[in-house]
């Protein structure tokens, strides 16, 4: 997705589906923010070997971490970003295994380098069939706030349904949302940087 180099947001999707409906939903605040002008690149944990974190905090020392595996160019990208998204389905009123591999590392690894997040725009967007989606979304945010980032709002908490494939297309509110939350981001971002 191309446009303007001096805004790039990141989408994550961490569902191991590929092209599921947490990645439409990704995708639909993506293509929103393009609109505003953003470069977006969309990365999907799907098919990534990202372990988890096992608290041994030699990032602290090293600065970097020690497992050896996809980790690395997810978190650069992270690095590089202005704007980070984190989608994740909810697995048991949960983020997927995946999505809490990616912030427990990421967070461990941001605080050693000396809080590489901070004033990044970030937020979530949760995918459910029927219930779970609030805990996700309050699991999810504590990483953003705990990092320093900037939450926007939207105009409802960022959450979809859907089961099926495709089932989310039909959450029309829930898509709306997305797309609003991928707007106010590239909204901040702008101000921040002195662009808007």
């Amino acid at each position: 997705m191309e446009g303007s180099p001096r805004i790039k947001i990141l989408g994550i999707v961490g569902s191991p589906r590929i092209g599921g409906n947490t990645e439409i939903l990704v995708n639909e605040t993506l293509k929103a923010a393009a609109d505003e002008g953003a470069t977006t690149e969309l990365v999907r944990l799907h098919g990534k070997e990202i372990k988890p974190c096992d608290g041994c905090r030699s990032c602290r020392k090293t600065k970097e971490c020690w497992i050896n595996d996809d980790f690395k160019p997810v978190f650069d990208k992270m690095v590089e970003a202005d704007g980070i998204i984190i989608g994740s389905p909810v697995y048991f009123s949960s983020a997927t295994p995946q999505v809490k591999a990616i912030i427990d590392r990421a967070g461990y690894l941001s605080i050693a380098k000396g809080r590489v997040f901070e004033n990044k725009v970030g937020g979530a967007l949760v995918v459910a069939r029927r219930a779970g989606h609030n805990f996700t979304l309050a699991e999810l945010l504590f990483f953003f706030l705990h990092q320093g980032m900037i939450i926007p709002g939207s105009s409802y908490w960022n959450v979809a349904f859907g089961r099926e494939p495709g089932g989310v297309l039909k959450d029309e509110e829930g898509l709306e949302t997305a797309r609003n939350f991928g707007r106010k981001m590239v909204w901040i971002i702008k101000r921040i940087k002195g662009l808007g």
